[in-house]
């Protein structure tokens, strides 16, 4: 995973909703997908596609229709990014209290 290609992924407002609608359901096809969004099947596809090169989506054949699934491994590798960053600053910011505090004021 690369860790810019999921954040530009997840930085479109279509995109982001898409995941959204995902993550409340465990499934939907295209189709289902590009309902109340204001896509074409073509334009979802689209969207779906940058999704599923960022490795955020998978996707799988079943009959006539494509079932869209969230690859929930790669949001968490994100999510664990995202929180070795938090724990960095906040290791900063004690070590900026620590030295305001210890600072003699006159």
């Amino acid at each position: 995973m690369t860790e810019s290609r999921v954040f530009k992924a997840l930085g479109d407002p279509l995109r982001l909703r898409i995941v959204q609608r995902l993550s409340s359901e465990s499934h939907h096809t295209i189709s289902t997908l590009s309902e109340d969004l204001g896509l074409t099947r073509q334009g979802a596809r689209r969207q779906i596609q940058v999704l599923v090169d960022a490795q955020i989506l998978r996707l799988q054949p079943v009959g006539r229709e494509t079932r869209v699934t969230l690859d929930v491994s790669t949001l968490e590798t994100a999510r664990e990014w995202i929180t070795s960053l938090e724990r960095q600053w906040d290791q900063r910011l004690m070590a900026l209290k620590t030295l305001v505090e210890a600072t003699p004021t006159n």
